[in-house]
């Protein structure tokens, strides 16, 4: 059971949700291409590598090696990435960030004074931007990186709208 869904206050309802965006993962992925592509090579060529004084187990390890490390490296960044939470319900936003350590900033919508959307001709191309909460007499809390920008503060001018009424 997710973060959001244990702290639901009784009768408040989920009504949108998002998280960061794929995109947080593109440099690792490739870091992990080429550190595992290193061991795969090595692993393939173990025998011409083995010639050269050194013993076909140890090649064999350290390809292996290399292959687990980008493995553990972008496995870790892929929980790291599912760790934070946005969430809207029909009384309050939610947001968590972290895996050992948490931040959550919880702002019940007659407090949102704004929603800003900062969003980079890549981000709009890709679906994700930064955006700055700012609450009633608090400083703004910018959170980058988000999937969905756009439709989170919908979610968010909506409720307050519903709230309203």
């Amino acid at each position: 059971m997710s973060y959001v869904e244990k702290n639901l206050i009784p009768g408040e309802k989920l009504m949108y949700r998002t998280g960061v965006h794929w995109s947080v993962l593109f440099g690792s992925a490739i870091v992990a291409a080429i550190v595992a592509g290193a061991g795969i090579a090595i692993l393939a060529y173990r025998n011409d590598i083995a010639g050269h004084g050194i013993p076909v187990n140890g090649t064999e390890i350290a390809g292996m090696a290399l292959v687990a490390v980008a493995a553990i490296f972008f496995g870790y960044r892929v929980v790291k990435k599912n760790a934070t939470e946005i969430a809207v319900t029909d009384r309050r936003v939610i947001i968590k960030t972290g895996m050992t350590s948490r931040r959550s900033l919880e702002i019940m919508l007659a407090k949102v004074e704004s929603i800003g959307i900062d969003e980079t001709l890549m981000g709009r191309m890709l679906g994700y931007g930064t955006v700055v909460i700012h609450g009633t007499g608090g400083t703004p809390e910018p959170f980058t990186k988000i999937a969905h920008p756009s439709e989170f503060r919908m979610a968010v001018q909506q409720q307050i709208d519903a709230a309203r009424r």
